[in-house]
């Protein structure tokens, strides 16, 4: 199965691809490990509620162009700690995340020393669940530094770490991301390596680390292909993620992957465990996640920092209760 060939998604019988009815997993609860939410509009998050995702881990990555200076990386770890988590609690969904410099911007090493000084002031804040999404992406010098230092930085603060794996060369650089952490003295079950793709998969696993893996368009993983992978390797220490940043994503990735499990025969536990359940347990060593803080009660009416996420007369809504929009 494991190969360096492209890999393409086929649909159902009679379906287009993507155009699964996740009415087939209504009532069923998800967890996003890594969902880009400052890319997301606020529909997106009703959408995801009604959906029935309950909770969701936000990476600090990179925005799309360079950052000029330290104090646009600190105004943005400060609005996934502070915004980004009240905007999502305004749907009734759990926010969570967590912080780190990102691989691409690491090569700019002078604004990277920085941010490296301003860290420590981030990860132990409150919502935080590890360091991340730090790794690779071209491979260079400057990557593996920061990397390495992230990675003492995670042991000093006893927080899980998520790591970015590059799109080019994955497989070698999915071996060096593990490599690395071992040698730092990282445990792998407080390792979660993501992006992974039929190529690295099974060496993941066999290594004690976490396999998380990105539902996404045309590139990554599709809901097919995902649905083989569980097939072949089961659901231990295997979880999904829709990324859903700024390119051609969906936020609603985990819910609908789950309904084309459940449509090709897999159980309702290995279901769970991939969506929800085994995101929880790797976070959770971050002694930061408890499942009681799910489902909190929505007043739209509150406000963050005098800002609310009403505009032009909207009413608020009061409520928590949702249906599954197909």
């Amino acid at each position: 199965m494991c190969c360096s060939h492209s890999f393409e998604d086929k649909p159902l019988p009679g379906q287009k691809p993507e155009a699964f009815d996740i009415s087939a997993v209504k009532g069923m609860k998800f967890f996003d490990p890594h969902v880009h939410m400052t890319s997301r509009t606020t529909d997106d998050y009703q959408a995801m509620a009604d959906a029935g995702v309950v909770a969701l881990i936000e990476p600090a990555f990179w925005l799309g162009q360079p950052r000029t200076g330290i104090d646009s990386f600190r105004d943005y770890y400060s609005s996934l700690i502070g915004w980004e988590r009240f905007r999502s609690s305004q749907f009734g969904i759990k926010h969570y995340c967590t912080i780190g410099l990102n691989s691409r911007e690491a090569n700019n090493e002078a604004l990277a020393e920085q941010v490296m000084e301003i860290l420590p002031l981030f990860v132990y804040k409150d919502g935080v669940v590890g360091v991340g999404e730090i790794g690779f992406d071209d491979q260079t010098a400057a990557e593996d530094k920061y990397y390495r230092l992230q990675l003492n930085l995670a042991k000093e603060a006893g927080l899980p770490v998520q790591v970015h794996t590059p799109h080019r060369d994955k497989k070698h650089g999915t071996q060096r991301s593990m490599d690395i952490a071992l040698e730092h003295g990282l445990d792998p079950y407080s390792v979660i390596i993501d992006h992974n793709n039929e190529e690295t998969v099974k060496e993941v696993l066999d290594r004690g680390f976490w396999a998380a893996f990105t539902i996404y368009p045309f590139t990554k993983m599709g809901n097919q292909r995902m649905v083989e992978v569980v097939k072949q390797y089961g659901s231990e220490r295997i979880m999904i993620n829709s990324a859903a940043d700024w390119g051609i994503s969906d936020p609603l990735a985990v819910p609908k992957t789950a309904a084309l499990m459940k449509l090709n025969g897999i159980s309702a536990e290995d279901i769970e465990l991939v969506t929800y359940r085994n995101a929880i347990t790797a976070f959770a060593q971050s002694g930061q996640i408890d499942e009681a803080d799910f489902g909190v009660n929505i007043d739209q009416s509150a406000k963050f920092e005098g800002n609310s996420i009403l505009r032009g007369g909207q009413q608020p809504r009061v409520d928590k209760s949702s249906i599954i929009i197909s």
